[in-house]
């Protein structure tokens, strides 16, 4: 019985994990799981999978989350050192699915313990690819890409040498704003911005998608996992989302990975690795889907894309600004206090004035110098939405 966890079990990726786990129950023994505000889904699905611990990260809900959990064996906990002690406890397969910045502490624990961590949290790789890689090295930890796109280039490689990749192209929805113009995308609310045309995501992940920032964090996903140059990976937008991703070799030949637009395949890939077993997904009709469409992003409307190789050139903890600069923006236009084009403008104007701070250029990368960065831009971001409202 192979032993897992799941950190954000609440969120998209979370259930969509414990949908499949719930699938052969008897499969698997269920240590850990970790949630945000829905303290009832977190309760529901910890009694049902008969989890060891279930962890909300908002302290000020430990009592309700007890009182959901009484007259079970569920032990209960709250906060972000609880998140890390369960991440601590042993486990064969852990999911690192938690929004944000807060998902790296308990990943980087979970891969010292030796587990195999499906990485969903795209905020691990773009704030300290280097330290998740390397503790994934140094202590007998897998890491498995549980985005679509990552995992469709992950498969396209298998049996393949790196050294005969010349491109890997990644592919983006375009997201609720694809075919809007630029005026009316400045003027968009947070309400319209998360509306997925494909897929179903939070709010967070959605705005982002239609801001193409998610696609830029997958852009600095991309270089940190596979060890590729940043003049190597490209983006199309491909609206029908049913390629995920395609890899280029140096014979002219393209693999491209073809799928329906639910996340439980990527979720599946990394939980049966190296099999393949069955899911429960749709199978294409290619007949009736009759025609597949691509276009290059416009860097005019997508500046975040233009952004992300930025920050790949400059290189060290340039991709912590990135994000925490990201996260900072996002949560000023959800609470309308930036437009939706400000975000980038604010990200870019971030990454300008720490250019060239001693915080950004430190060499060495642990998770206090990440924290450290993470501090600093957010704290110089906050100043920026400040000064733009003046």
């Amino acid at each position: 019985m192979r032993r897992v966890s799941i950190f954000g079990a609440t969120g998209s990726i979370g259930q969509n994990t414990i949908d499949l786990i719930g699938r052969d129950p008897d499969a698997y023994d269920v240590v850990a799981l970790t949630g945000g505000q829905n303290i009832t889904q977190l309760a529901e699905d910890a009694r049902r999978l008969r989890a060891d611990v279930a962890v909300t990260a908002d302290e000020a809900r430990l009592d309700e989350l007890r009182a959901a959990l009484a007259g079970t064996d569920v032990e209960a906990a709250a906060g972000a050192e609880a998140i890390a002690e369960a991440a601590a406890r042993p486990a064969d397969w852990v999911m690192s699915a938690i929004v944000g910045a807060a998902g790296l502490r308990p990943g980087l624990v979970a891969l010292e313990q030796g587990a195999t961590l499906a990485l969903a949290n795209k905020e691990s790789l773009v704030t300290a690819g280097a330290l998740i890689m390397d503790t994934a090295a140094t202590s007998d930890g897998q890491i498995l890409p549980v985005d679509s796109e990552h995992s469709a280039v992950f498969q396209g490689l298998v049996g393949e040498d790196m050294s005969a990749v010349e491109r890997i192209i990644i592919t983006a929805s375009g997201g609720a704003f694809r075919d809007w113009a630029l005026e009316d995308m400045a003027k968009a609310t947070p309400e319209q911005a998360s509306s997925h045309p494909n897929w179903n995501m939070g709010q967070r992940i959605t705005i982002d998608s239609a801001s193409m920032f998610n696609k830029a964090l997958e852009v600095i996903e991309t270089k940190e996992f596979f060890k590729c140059s940043h003049e190597m990976i490209e983006v199309l937008v491909h609206p029908e989302s049913l390629v995920h991703a395609l890899v280029g070799f140096n014979d002219g030949a393209l693999m491209a990975h073809v799928g329906p637009p639910d996340m439980r395949h990527a979720i599946g890939y990394a939980l049966h690795y190296p099999e393949r077993r069955k899911l429960p997904v749709a199978r294409l009709d290619l007949a009736k889907i009759g025609a597949l469409h691509f276009r290059d992003p416009d860097l005019h409307r997508y500046p975040a894309l233009r952004l992300a190789h930025e920050v790949l050139a400059m290189g060290g903890h340039a991709g912590a600004v990135f994000n925490a600069a990201k996260e900072v923006a996002l949560d000023g236009f959800i609470d309308h206090r930036i437009g939706f084009l400000q975000m980038a403008e604010v990200v870019e104007e971030v990454l300008e004035r720490l250019s060239g701070s001693q915080c950004l250029k430190n060499a060495e990368m642990t998770l206090d110098t990440v924290t450290e960065t993470d501090h600093l831009a957010r704290k110089t971001a906050l100043e920026v939405i400040k000064e733009q409202n003046r």
